[in-house]
Formats: C-alpha cells, structure tokens, sequence
C-alpha cells in the first residue's frame, strides 16, 4: 500500500485564496501514523460567515506563521505520499493558491485522490458530506476544524480500502503552476 497524506484546509473567507488552518493526517501502510495541525496567519481579511463556521478570526491567527513559514515544516510530511482530501479540487486549489501567491515553488504537479469521488464508487446513493460519512462509519468528527477532518478523511480512506476498494485507480494528478 502506498503513502497517504489526508489534508483538510480552513479558509478565512469566499475568496478560498489563503488558508487559516490546515490539518495532516499520514496514513503508512494502512494505519495512521501521524497528525499535524496549525492555524495560519492568512494575512487576509476574514469573511463573517467564515468565521461562525470554523471559529478562526484575525485574533486567533495573530502569532500564528504565514503559509511561507509554515511551508518549511509541513513541505516533507506534503512530498511524503499521495495526497488526499475530502473534495480534493477545494483544498488542493487552496494550496495551489497559497503556493502561487506567495511564489513558494514546490513542484510542477502532484498526484492526489479524492475521497468524495471514490466514495461516489464505493457507497453509491448516499450522501457523501464528511459530516454524513462520519456519522455513517462512527468517526469522531469535529467538523470543520481541520485536524479533525484530515483525520476523518484518512478513516474513510481507510474504511474504502478494508471494504476492497483499489486506490490507485482514483488517484490524479493536479497542476500546480
């Protein structure tokens, strides 16, 4: 099996062009081996509704790193494996954005799955919001803080995979420049 790296970003408003958190979750060999999580300083304004929905404003992020200091810690756990995320285009236009805006390169594209897209395969007629889906397998999910969905979208990947699912015939690749 290959390597993992669920990733989950909050944003700070409608733009969805910088981050204020980003959780990490690793998944080796079929087990989850690791979490990562901080807030970001997205040195951008946020939007109320942004706000009431992950809990993170201007003062939560105040001696939180920008995304390039941040980049530094978090660019080997990212080059690790695979990514994955729950509604991959969302996070992975995110980072795309973030690495763009700050002119951070890290490479030309990645390779990535989506657990909504293999979900649509593997539990067809149901709802696929992560929300549903933790409910649905009985994962501990406090939604939207970013720690807590990257770890929730390794569980389903993992579930996914333990139910036969073959992963590799879901992962893309996304450009990143």
């Amino acid at each position: 099996m290959s390597r993992f790296v669920a990733f989950d970003v909050e944003t700070p408003n409608r733009l969805n062009s910088r981050m204020s958190a980003i959780g990490i979750t690793v998944i080796e060999d079929g087990v989850i081996t690791e979490d990562f999580y901080s807030l970001v300083d997205p040195e951008a304004h946020f939007d109320y509704f942004n706000t009431k929905l992950t809990g993170i404003n201007e003062d939560t992020v105040r001696d939180a790193p920008t995304f390039p200091e941040l980049w530094t810690e978090i660019e080997p756990l990212m080059s690790s494996g695979i990514l994955a995320a729950h509604n991959a285009v969302f996070d992975m236009g995110v980072l795309k954005k973030c690495l763009n805006d700050y002119g951070v390169f890290w490479k030309q594209s990645a390779r990535y799955l989506c657990t909504v897209q293999m979900g649509r395969r593997v539990l067809p007629g149901m709802s696929h919001k992560l929300n549903v889906l933790c409910d649905y397998y009985g994962i501990s999910l406090d939604h939207h803080h970013a720690a807590s969905d990257s770890h929730a979208c390794a569980e389903i990947l993992l579930r996914y995979i333990d139910a036969g699912a073959n992963a590799g015939q879901y992962i893309r690749t996304y450009s990143l420049v």
